[in-house]
């Protein structure tokens, strides 16, 4: 039995190295890892593998919107008043997130913009958000740019939020004209990572472009998918079932 579980350590040690390697870590993870097995993996699943993982990232925005739901204002109220007392780099890109998610597209790409000048220039973060909110503003040039912003977080991190860039990079292409290449785009994106937010999105594009029967058939995937989903994939998943359901709809 001590055998069993050493050698468990080490298969969950592995999976980390692996993980390690396909994303560009450093070295010195695999000297963590392989030195100590069993607290090597904690500390790599902590520090590398649960802050990028799709897992922390449906957590946080559940907490978000219960929070949203409360108290709309709180979270830019609080972002503004940290800005005002430091204006850094880091609260800058608190500021431009709490803009965008209280619906001002237009003043959270001016501070993205800000934010990109200093020292998070490179942060793929900040160009994941200033292509958000590029397409949430709208504008002739908005797609156009918003490709530029994804153009220049895959060349800093190409396995940033792989599932949510490749939906953006849809509708970016849809928002720059390029209908062929979006529809390709998001059966990409479908076929990759098969996510609640992709398919309805899909949905939406569909709607838009005037396939009917298209938009139809996503949504009635969707809907059988739904059926087997329990009570907090319902609620974490609501906004994109909204969003397809209203673009049927209309």
């Amino acid at each position: 039995m001590p055998f069993l579980g050493l050698g468990l350590h080490v298969l969950i040690a592995l999976f980390f190295a692996v993980h390690a390697m396909r994303h560009g870590k450093q070295m010195y993870w695999l000297l963590i890892l392989f030195s100590f097995p069993l607290l090597g993996s904690i500390v790599y699943f902590v520090v590398e593998y649960l802050p990028a993982s799709r897992m922390q990232r449906t957590a946080g925005k559940v907490a978000n919107a219960a929070i949203g739901f409360i108290d709309p204002e709180r979270e830019y109220r609080a972002a503004t008043e940290a800005y005002d007392l430091a204006p850094t780099a880091q609260n800058k890109l608190r500021l431009a997130k709490a803009a965008l998610d209280k619906g001002q597209a237009a003043d959270a790409v001016g501070h993205y913009r800000d934010a990109l000048k200093g020292p998070l220039a490179s942060d793929p973060e900040l160009q994941f958000g200033l292509a958000s909110a590029l397409l949430a503003a709208g504008g002739a040039t908005a797609g156009n740019e918003a490709l530029q912003a994804l153009q220049a977080l895959r060349a800093t991190r190409d396995d940033y939020r792989k599932d949510e860039v490749a939906v953006l990079t849809a509708r970016a292409l849809a928002a720059d004209g390029r209908q062929a290449e979006a529809q390709q785009a998001f059966e990409d994106a479908l076929s990759r990572y098969n996510t609640v937010e992709a398919r309805a999105r899909y949905i939406a594009w569909l709607a838009q472009q005037g396939d009917a029967a298209g938009a139809q058939r996503q949504w009635d995937e969707l809907q059988q998918a739904a059926r087997h989903w329990n009570s907090h994939a319902r609620s974490v998943n609501r906004e994109w079932m909204r969003l397809a359901s209203d673009a049927v709809r209309s």
